[in-house]
C-alpha cells in the first residue's frame, strides 16, 4: 500500500459538524478507513469520495479546521434563528389565510 499524502479527512456528520476520518486506502471514486474518535473502532468502512468535505495531512490539522469551521457556523446562529422565526410567522399567516378561505367558502355555499 502506498503512502497517502493527505490521509485525514473531514466527513459530514450532520449540518454544522464533521467527523475526523483516517483514510487507509483509496481508488478514483472511493475511500476506505476509520473514525479514530469513535468509542469503538470497527472494521474499515468505505465511502464515495464525494462524502469527503476536505483532506488534511495530519489529524491535528483536521481537528483544528473542524473547530475553526464550527466557530464560523456559530457566527450565523442568530441570523438563522431570526429567519426561522420569520418563516414560522409566514407559515402561520398562510395557514390562517387558507382556513379563512375555506370557512368563507362554507358560509357562501
Amino acid at each position: 500500500m502506498s503512502e497517502i499524502e493527505r490521509p485525514w479527512a473531514l466527513m459530514r456528520h450532520h449540518a454544522g459538524w464533521a467527523d475526523v476520518f483516517h483514510v487507509e486506502s483509496e481508488t478514483g471514486d472511493s475511500i476506505t478507513g476509520f473514525y479514530p474518535d469513535r468509542e469503538t473502532v470497527g472494521p474499515p468502512v468505505s465511502y464515495s469520495t464525494r462524502a469527503v468535505l476536505a483532506r488534511y495531512p495530519t489529524m491535528e490539522a483536521a481537528r483544528a479546521a473542524r473547530e475553526e469551521a464550527v466557530g464560523e457556523w456559530r457566527k450565523h446562529d442568530a441570523a438563522v434563528r431570526e429567519a426561522e422565526d420569520k418563516l414560522r410567522q409566514a407559515e402561520k399567516a398562510r395557514e390562517e389565510a387558507w382556513l379563512g378561505c375555506l370557512r368563507d367558502a362554507a358560509t357562501r355555499g
